[in-house]
C-alpha cells in the first residue's frame, strides 16, 4: 500500500483563475453518497477503507470553553462553539447510515483520514463579470479558525460508539486537513462544507 502516515497531504493549488465550482440546487445529500474514489487517495482499490463516509453540515471544534458562573460552588465550562453539537450529530447520522445494521465496532489500532471542506468567503472572488473567478490573492487553504486539531476532536468524539469502541484506537493520520471547497485535492468537497473520513485498520499499513 502507498501512503504515509502522518502525512498532512499539502497540495498547493494555484489560486489565480480558478473558477467558482457550480452550486446545484435542490440537491439531497446522503451519507456515502458522495464519498471520492478511495484511489484518489494515492491507496490501492483493493485496500479500500474498513469505514468511510461524507459527512455534510458546519465542520465545528470542540475543546474551546468559555466561564459561564458557578453552580454548588463550581465553575461552570461550557463549549465556546455553538456548533459543536449540531456537528457532532451531522458526523454520528453520516455513520450510522454507512456502517448499516451489521457493523462491529472497529477495537485496534487505527488509521485514519479526515479532510474537512469550508466555503470560499465572498471576498474571495472578484466582481462584476470576473465574479466566477478567484482573486489572485485569495488564499489557497483556510488558514484560520477553527483549529485542526479541534475538529478532530469533535469528529473522533462523534465516531466513538459508532465507528469504534474508543477514539484513544487512533494511532495515526495518514491524511489531515483544511481546504476550501472545490479544491483538487483528494477527497475535497466540490461545494459547501463537510468532511470525508475513512478509517483503516492499521495492519493495512504494515508494523
Amino acid at each position: 500500500m502507498t501512503g504515509t502516515l502522518f502525512d498532512t497531504g499539502r497540495n498547493a493549488v494555484n489560486t489565480a483563475g480558478l473558477t467558482r465550482p457550480p452550486i446545484t440546487a435542490g440537491v439531497l445529500w446522503t451519507a456515502g453518497a458522495d464519498i471520492p474514489p478511495v484511489t484518489q487517495t494515492g491507496l490501492d482499490e483493493a485496500e479500500a477503507a474498513a469505514f468511510a463516509c461524507t459527512v455534510r453540515g458546519r465542520p465545528a471544534p470542540q475543546g474551546s470553553k468559555s466561564f459561564k458562573g458557578r453552580a454548588g460552588g463550581k465553575g461552570v465550562m461550557v463549549e465556546s462553539s455553538k456548533h459543536v453539537k449540531p456537528w457532532r450529530t451531522d458526523v454520528k447520522h453520516a455513520a450510522l447510515a454507512a456502517v448499516g445494521d451489521a457493523w462491529t465496532l472497529l477495537d485496534g489500532p487505527l488509521v485514519v483520514s479526515m479532510v474537512f471542506t469550508f466555503p470560499r468567503p465572498k471576498g474571495h472572488w472578484r466582481t462584476g463579470r470576473n465574479a466566477h473567478l478567484l482573486r489572485d490573492s485569495a488564499p489557497t487553504r483556510p488558514a484560520t479558525i477553527p483549529d485542526l486539531s479541534k475538529l478532530v476532536r469533535s469528529t473522533e468524539d462523534a465516531l466513538t460508539q459508532v465507528v469504534w469502541t474508543d477514539d484513544a484506537r487512533v494511532v495515526g493520520y495518514v491524511r489531515l486537513g483544511k481546504w476550501y471547497a472545490g479544491s483538487t485535492a483528494p477527497d475535497v468537497l466540490g461545494e459547501g462544507s463537510g468532511a470525508v473520513i475513512r478509517v483503516w485498520p492499521l495492519d493495512r499499513f504494515g508494523p
